[in-house]
């Protein structure tokens, strides 16, 4: 629509909802390729998904998967229209699955964090200190291209915690995505704080949807004559694809002020929505729905398998369930910002090292019974659960949630 291509050029997607979906991708063709076709289905859509490459110094040795798993899940902002800007990596997630394969620990590195980036030949980048989401950049550019860049994310990544080794990564698409969760029919979410949309809203006289807000300086600040923003408060709902992914996009206008924090809980939260629903009876005795889910795959996912076959991932993954899965907070939540030589940068405290480490050495379950406070307890749960409330949905009608 035309409100949300002057969004775009406004303000660029934030990439939470497209990595914290690509766990999930792998975990629902784990849970589908069973029902519908085993091996054969799955070396079928191998080809639309995996790719060669991408990690460099940092993959995992041998071509097997039978320890401790780790998965680094990037979202890119590559400035379409404006390549000189470079490509950055927005969100970055591990994804740490321990030795005995019963839990998915995802944790997530401030984009802002103040890392060294080690010296890439590849592109004639010499290293330096800044925030890492600059690695991709680095890696990207002088034809490093996206394998280049993921490549120097992982190697800037295992520095930062120690050695951590990865034996995957993926890459994801938005609109991909968003085709994906319209195909499941949607997710039951928790809205734990009220969050006001930036990016979705409707007119009060014409009921078009439309950008609510002015910007300045990439921020929003008052709303549009005759807008009405996109609100989504506390309580439960059945979301649209459309409202789940605009809700996991926000970090501007949440009620608890907690900005890039704030937006990563509610993704986690996406995450668990999505694996419950894809799942459930519903998805799962649906032959022709799980068809579709697995060919809208391609479509939101490059993921780099470190030479191991795709039906080895799904079924190493396929026994997790999504009550399994265990989202994980740095900085308790809260930001360590500070500014350096002109630059602000996110700051990892003490804590938050040591769970890196302990990601590192596998160690992720001992460190977490003496750290409970890093275990987003709320990713799931509302605060409160108030009586259903409506939404417009994009045709401008009333759809209750």
């Amino acid at each position: 629509m035309e409100g949300r291509a002057v969004a775009k050029k406004k303000r660029k997607d934030p990439l939470w909802a497209k990595l914290l979906l690509v766990l999930g991708a792998l975990l629902l063709v784990a849970s589908g390729g069973g029902l519908i076709g085993g091996k054969l289905l799955l070396d079928h859509y191998s080809d639309q998904i995996t790719h060669e490459g991408g990690l460099g110094q940092a993959a995992a040795e041998g071509n097997i998967i039978d320890g401790p798993i780790n998965l680094l899940l990037v979202g890119v902002d590559e400035r379409a229209g404006n390549a000189e800007m470079g490509a950055r990596a927005d969100s970055i997630i591990i994804a740490h699955i321990p030795a005995s394969h019963d839990a998915v620990y995802l944790t997530s590195i401030p984009r802002d964090t103040r890392v060294r980036i080690p010296a890439f030949p590849k592109t004639k980048y010499t290293g330096g200190t800044g925030k890492i989401n600059a690695a991709f950049q680095a890696g990207s550019e002088n034809g490093g291209g996206r394998e280049g860049g993921l490549e120097l994310l992982a190697e800037t990544v295992k520095e930062l915690t120690g050695g951590l080794r990865f034996n995957g990564a993926a890459i994801v698409n938005f609109d991909g995505f968003k085709g994906l969760v319209d195909a499941m029919g949607g997710v039951h979410m928790c809205v734990d704080e009220r969050v006001i949309s930036i990016h979705t809203g409707w007119n009060t006289k014409t009921g078009k949807e439309g950008v609510p807000y002015n910007f300045v300086n990439d921020l929003p600040t008052t709303l549009k004559p005759n807008m009405r923003a996109q609100t989504y408060e506390v309580g439960c709902y059945d979301m649209a694809a459309w409202e789940a992914l605009d809700y996991v996009r926000q970090r501007d206008k949440l009620a608890n002020n907690d900005g890039d924090y704030g937006r990563q809980r509610h993704q986690q939260q996406f995450i668990k929505a999505m694996l419950k629903k894809a799942t459930s009876s519903g998805v799962m005795l649906n032959p022709i729905k799980i068809t579709e889910i697995l060919n809208r795959m391609g479509d939101a996912v490059s993921f780099y398998n470190n030479k191991i076959d795709l039906t080895d991932w799904i079924f190493t993954l396929k026994g997790i369930k999504p009550d399994q899965m265990v989202t994980l907070k740095v900085n308790n939540g809260d930001f360590h910002s500070e500014t350096i030589g002109g630059q602000s940068y996110e700051i990892l405290d003490d804590n938050a090292k040591a769970l890196l480490t302990a990601i590192a050495r596998d160690e992720v379950g001992p460190f977490l019974a003496g750290h409970p406070e890093m275990i987003n307890n709320n990713a799931d749960q509302p605060a409160v659960t108030p009586g259903a409330t409506t939404a417009k949905s994009p045709s401008g009608k009333p759809s209750t949630r």
